[in-house]
């Protein structure tokens, strides 16, 4: 007898769905005990959780097979617990209807089969969802992934239920967590950098999972991304440089300017989080209106909060001796392009000598905690090996 046969055999508190019975015209009396099918859910019912087991249970027989399958036919996989039920891989979609089939061999070696078709509830509250990096992206060695979710979730069980949805591979297996960095964003990072060349799939198996009281997730996300040369630029408000480093080699040293007296710079590993050939920068969005409103060009995004390393042709005479920006990272439009174009979203930018430190959360910041800080922010407080 199977696992599963056994399992399924201990099911009790189920309900008929008209199970298969012997031949036409046989005596029971003659042929011995028949073998009778029941199913939860039985046939016919609605608004089922898409986390709900699913029981078979045989009489006078034996279970021999077990299918479910949605109304396109393609399968379900799952396995039967400790509890007699069983439960799919990954939870069933919402508002979709599914049949199980069964079928089960009596004890007078007749076989009969049953079937029951049922339908998952329609959501009242829907969990959508965002990832980063885009799929198909070559990102730098400090990316991390983004799940950016609809909906609050708060309870750590949810939460919990969150992560071990979430499935990451990678081409070299490193270790890595899942952190909240509120409670519409969970992050993943490996322990260090990410190896040069590794191949990472994440998949969000979010179709179907509870994540708060009446809360579901509708739709899977998925993305593939690759991870570019090892780009390391230090910037010093000290020195007055930024000494940019590919796979380990000093690439290029540029003379910056950095924060003025009152507007520091932020200290601190930040990654590039994104580019723009040209924006207007204007001090309204920091709480300044009337202080600046100026187009600027080749601009690497260092923070949300308005940091970006940047073009700033009015301040070439400053760069690589004073700091006189109003917290940005100024170099010249030649320079400002070269690094512009050098760059990869995710390559790590760190910034030293400014009395201002990075908060985290100002943006992906990763590796602004440590990884004792970041396994912390796990609803299940464990690393990932992928």
């Amino acid at each position: 007898m199977s696992t599963l046969t056994a399992a399924l055999l201990v099911t009790a508190g189920c309900t008929s769905s008209g199970g298969g019975v012997g031949e036409p015209g046989t005596s029971p009396q003659a042929q011995g005990p028949v073998a009778r099918l029941s199913i939860t859910p039985a046939d016919g019912t609605k608004k089922v959780a898409p986390d709900t087991g699913i029981s078979v249970k045989a009489t006078g027989g034996q279970v021999t097979k077990m299918t479910v399958a949605d109304a396109k036919g393609r399968t379900v996989k799952g396995s039967v617990g400790a509890d007699g039920m069983w439960r799919p891989q990954w939870p069933l979609r919402p508002s979709t209807a599914y049949t199980v089939s069964a079928q089960a061999t009596g004890t007078d070696g007749k076989q009969v089969t049953g079937e029951s078709t049922f339908t998952t509830l329609k959501p009242k509250r829907v969990l959508d969802s965002g990832m980063s990096p885009l799929d198909g992206e070559k990102v730098g060695v400090g990316m991390p992934v983004q799940l950016l979710l609809s909906q609050p979730v708060t309870a750590r069980k949810d939460r919990a239920a969150v992560e071990r949805s979430l499935v990451v591979r990678m081409s070299q297996p490193v270790e890595g967590a899942w952190s909240w960095v509120s409670d519409r964003e969970v992050q993943f990072r490996p322990r260090e950098y990410w190896p040069v060349g590794q191949k990472v799939t994440v998949v969000a198996h979010l179709a179907g999972l509870r994540a708060g009281p009446g809360l579901w997730g509708t739709k899977d996300r998925s993305l593939t991304f690759t991870v570019g040369p090892e780009h390391i630029t230090k910037v010093s408000a000290e020195t007055h440089r930024a000494v940019v480093r590919k796979d380990g080699e000093v690439v290029k040293t540029i003379p910056v300017s950095l924060g003025k007296p009152g507007d520091d710079s932020y200290s601190g590993v930040m990654i590039a989080q994104e580019k723009a050939a040209d924006i207007v920068m204007d001090s309204a969005t920091i709480g300044e209106p009337g202080e600046y409103r100026i187009r600027t060009k080749w601009n690497v995004r260092m923070t949300y909060s308005g940091t970006f390393f940047h073009a700033a042709p009015w301040s070439t005479g400053a760069q690589g001796s004073s700091n006189v920006s109003h917290g940005c990272v100024n170099a010249s439009p030649a320079n400002a392009r070269w690094f512009y174009e050098f760059t990869q979203r995710g390559d790590i930018i760190e910034v030293t000598g400014t009395s201002r430190k990075l908060e985290f959360g100002n943006g992906p910041t990763p590796w602004a905690k440590s990884w004792e800080e970041w396994l912390a922010g796990s609803a299940l407080g464990e690393p990932v090996n992928g």
